[in-house]
């Protein structure tokens, strides 16, 4: 177990809706990834889930209106749970909860305890199509996030429990927890807002016929795990990916291609608006120079195959880049990571690239971590230990 002083504290709010069931998965992935939970849990929220459960869960007790009504605590309860939190998760927000923190009302435990606090709360909201929908709703949505306390997740459309088709699903908890392990990281902070990041991920196919190609390892998650970063601290993300096994995070702009030459048109046409530009695709150097619109036999299978070129996405960009923008590359590589990874820098007039070992342990393609050194054209380094691609991607964003 990591040492209790060092733990990050997170209290969750959970609200009265059918999404509280999913609060489970993210109370446990909170636990078990080293974070101290408290819980509170609102007398209609234990319609659909038991305190028991979330305690259990939590291994600690879940708080409900009962405990701050009586005087069995040394302090007041919504005080002590207010300053003992680095961040307030309220998931599933519902709409009473929504007008109540909007209108600075308080009168239960969870909103008394949210004005007793000053950490940063994130809000998950979840219910029925045309209820999100109401002009109320959102206009007590827009109204709460203006102050930057708040931070906001978009909902999610689909099946609702109602049987509705249409916005209001509460965000999975898989994507909650990333934002959480971001707010724990920046402590709130939204150095991106007014930001336009755009970033390649993953990796490109260069097709002989319609079933071969040739391609490479990577899966794009450290692309996914830059786009979720940049969103967190404020930015409007574009993600350029290759074909890929998850989803990209709910408000960023994903866009799918498959060639090189594909990846290179989005690019640069996303460019001229960008501040940030981040290539962390694995783009193929190389591609098959004919092309078959049919499925090759066997026999007919080339056996020296020609090959030709692709374009050289980065410094074309590099060469179109205005004075304001920053491009940053990534150099994956075995062995000394350093030396390619500077004649890289300069060889393409970049502003940073990220050097990260192939070769290594839990590292490189298909890894959930990494460890990298980075490098700016300014002559910094810094050496960054293994991580999460998560923690890479906002050391990253520190970084330049």
């Amino acid at each position: 177990m990591p040492n209790p002083k060092s733990m990050k504290r997170v209290l969750v709010g959970v609200g009265g809706g059918i999404a509280a069931y999913k609060v489970c998965e993210l109370i446990s992935t909170l636990f078990k990834s080293g974070v101290e939970v408290r819980v509170i849990v609102t007398s209609t929220a234990q319609e659909f889930i038991t305190p028991l459960t979330l305690a259990t869960l939590s291994r600690h007790q879940a708080y409900t209106d009962e405990d701050f009504w009586q005087a069995k605590y040394s302090r007041p309860l919504h005080i002590e749970l207010g300053e003992w939190a680095d961040l307030f998760v309220i998931a599933p927000l519902t709409a009473n909860t929504l007008a109540k923190l909007a209108h600075g009302m308080a009168d239960n435990l969870l909103t008394n305890t949210v004005l007793a606090s000053t950490c940063p709360v994130l809000l998950a909201p979840a219910m029925n199509t045309e209820m999100w929908e109401q002009l109320t709703v959102q206009r007590n949505w827009r109204d709460l996030l203006t102050d930057s306390r708040y931070h906001g997740m978009s909902t999610a459309s689909g099946l609702l429990a109602c049987d509705r088709v249409g916005a209001g699903r509460m965000a999975e908890p898989p994507e909650i927890f990333a934002y959480v392990k971001s707010l724990l990281h920046t402590a709130g902070k939204r150095d991106l807002i007014g930001k336009r990041v755009l970033i390649s991920a993953g990796g490109t196919r260069e097709h002989l016929d319609p079933v071969r190609f040739i391609g490479n390892p990577s899966t794009g998650k450290m692309g996914l795990a830059l786009a979720q970063a940049a969103l967190h601290r404020g930015a409007n993300v574009t993600l350029v990916h290759g074909l890929a096994s998850w989803n990209a995070p709910l408000g960023v702009q994903a866009i799918s291609v498959i060639s090189a030459m594909e990846m290179q048109q989005v690019m640069l046409e996303y460019l001229p608006n960008a501040d940030v530009i981040i290539m962390s695709a694995a783009v193929a150097d190389v591609k098959p120079r004919d092309y078959s619109l049919e499925k090759l036999p066997k026999r007919s299978l080339p056996q020296d195959l020609p090959l030709e070129p692709v374009p050289d996405i980065i410094a074309q960009l590099a060469r179109q880049k205005q004075p304001h923008q920053k491009i940053i590359g990534f150099a994956a590589q075995n062995g000394d990571i350093v030396k390619p990874a500077l004649e890289k820098l300069q060889k393409k007039k970049l502003d940073a690239i990220v050097a990260n070992p192939i070769d290594q342990p839990d590292s490189g393609f298909g890894s959930d971590n990494n460890k990298a050194i980075f490098l700016d054209n300014q002559g910094r380094i810094m050496v960054i230990e293994p991580c999460s691609k998560l923690e890479m991607a906002h050391h990253l964003f520190d970084f330049i």
